[in-house]
C-alpha cells in the first residue's frame, strides 16, 4: 500500500474512532508496526494527530465542522467577487479541477455554458453542472461526506493521481502570515495536496476573511501556488509574503 493511501486510511479511522493503537492499525492496514510508527511520526509532524503510548489520537479541530449550507451563507458578497474573478481566468477548452468548498461552488455557477472540462469531488459543483451539456463533467469517486457535500478518501486520491488539469482552484480554511495554506478538516488535507500535484497551475481562492487565518494542518506553502484570488481588503502583509515568492495576486 502506498504511503499516501496508508495516511488517508489512518486519518479516516482516527476521524471515525478518535484514537487507534499501532497494533490495530497494523492489522487493519496489513503492514508492520514499524511502518505504522513511521506514518504516525510523519502525520504528527504535519499537525493532524498526536502520538500517545501505543498509538495516536486525532488533533481536535478548532471548531465543530459546520454544514455546507451554513458556510455558504457567510461572506456571500466576498465569495462571489472571488468566484467571478477566478472564472475569468478559465479559457474555453481547459480542464479545471475544483476543490471542495463553497467558493468553488460559486465559481462553478460562472462556468455554465462554457466549453470546459470540470473535474471535482465537490457534490455541490456536480449538482450545479450536471444538467449543463456544454460542460464535460468528471466526478471523482470516494466516500461521501454528507454534511459538507463532498467526497473524500483514498479512492478520491487515487483518481487524482490519474489526472492532470490546466488549472486547479483550491480552497482553504485560512492563510497564515507567511502564505501557508491551512485547513481545519484533516480528511481533506491529503486530497488538497493531491490536487496541487495534479495541476499545471494552482489558483487559491480565499476571501479576505481568511487572511491571515489558521487551521489544523498545513496543505502547502505559498511557493506551491501560482495565483491567489482574494478581495481588495485582504491582509496586505500576507499578500506581500506571497508576492515575494512569485505568486500573482488578483484582488476583486
Amino acid at each position: 500500500m502506498l504511503p499516501q493511501r496508508r495516511h488517508s486510511e489512518i486519518l479516516r479511522r482516527l476521524t471515525k474512532e478518535g484514537s487507534a493503537s499501532i497494533t490495530a492499525l497494523s492489522q487493519q492496514l496489513a503492514t508492520s508496526a514499524a511502518t505504522i510508527r513511521r506514518d504516525l511520526i510523519w502525520l504528527e509532524g504535519e499537525g493532524v494527530l498526536t502520538r500517545v503510548h501505543g498509538g495516536a489520537i486525532l488533533v481536535a479541530p478548532s471548531q465543530h465542522e459546520r454544514a455546507f449550507e451554513n458556510v455558504a451563507q457567510e461572506d456571500t458578497g466576498a465569495k462571489e467577487a472571488v468566484a467571478e474573478a477566478a472564472a475569468a481566468l478559465v479559457r474555453d477548452g481547459e480542464a479545471v479541477l475544483l476543490d471542495i468548498g463553497t467558493t468553488t461552488h460559486r465559481l462553478a455557477v460562472h462556468l455554465h455554458g462554457r466549453a470546459v472540462t470540470v473535474l471535482t469531488s465537490n457534490l455541490a459543483v456536480y449538482e450545479e453542472l450536471v444538467n449543463d451539456e456544454a460542460v464535460e463533467l468528471i466526478l471523482l469517486g470516494g466516500v461521501v461526506r454528507r454534511n459538507y457535500r463532498s467526497m473524500v478518501g483514498f479512492l478520491t486520491e487515487d483518481a487524482l493521481r490519474q489526472v492532470q488539469a490546466d488549472r486547479v482552484f483550491l480552497g482553504a480554511s485560512g492563510i497564515r502570515g507567511d502564505g501557508s495554506v491551512m485547513d481545519d478538516t484533516v480528511v481533506e488535507v491529503p486530497l488538497k495536496r493531491a490536487m496541487v500535484a495534479a495541476g499545471k497551475e494552482v489558483v487559491l481562492l480565499a476571501d479576505a476573511g481568511k487572511f491571515p487565518g489558521v487551521g489544523v494542518a498545513r496543505v502547502c506553502g505559498a511557493e506551491d501556488l501560482d495565483v491567489v484570488v482574494t478581495n481588495k481588503d485582504a491582509n496586505e502583509s500576507t499578500l506581500t509574503a506571497m508576492r515575494d515568492v512569485g505568486v500573482s495576486v488578483i484582488q476583486a
